[in-house]
């Protein structure tokens, strides 16, 4: 039996609703448009020298859109492999191991390339 409070807010029994499903599609949307930025940021330095590449890279417009691709590609793959342990991880406790090793994995990921960013922004 589900209350009316519950059919208007579309959750479960776990109290989680869509909130994984529409995350996982905004990412993935996101990430297909900051994809198709990215790869012209690239195909518009390639075969320059280092250092205008450096700089090209480095310009707040292109570092956000590369911290930005970097975070939302993280998160979309953390829910993505979350989703896959849940269906499929049957013992409790390797569950938890897997779902913690999983989003440290991601957001470390996502730290390193985010830090990478930045420091060709700053001029490091």
């Amino acid at each position: 039996m589900r209350t009316p409070l519950a059919r208007i807010r579309y959750l479960g029994s776990a109290h989680a609703g869509t909130d994984h499903f529409w995350r996982q599609r905004v990412t993935g949307a996101a990430n297909i448009v900051l994809a198709l930025l990215a790869a012209g940021i690239i195909a518009s330095v390639a075969g320059r020298p280092y250092g205008e590449v450096v700089h090209a890279v480095g310009s707040p417009l292109a570092a956000a859109v590369f911290v930005l691709l970097f975070v939302a590609t993280a998160v979309h793959m953390r829910i993505g492999m979350q989703i896959i342990i849940e269906d499929y991880i049957s013992a409790p406790g390797l569950k938890v191991v897997l779902l913690v090793a999983n989003t440290l994995f991601s957001y470390g990921l996502a730290t390193v390339a985010v830090v990478a960013v930045m420091k060709l922004a700053v001029g490091g």
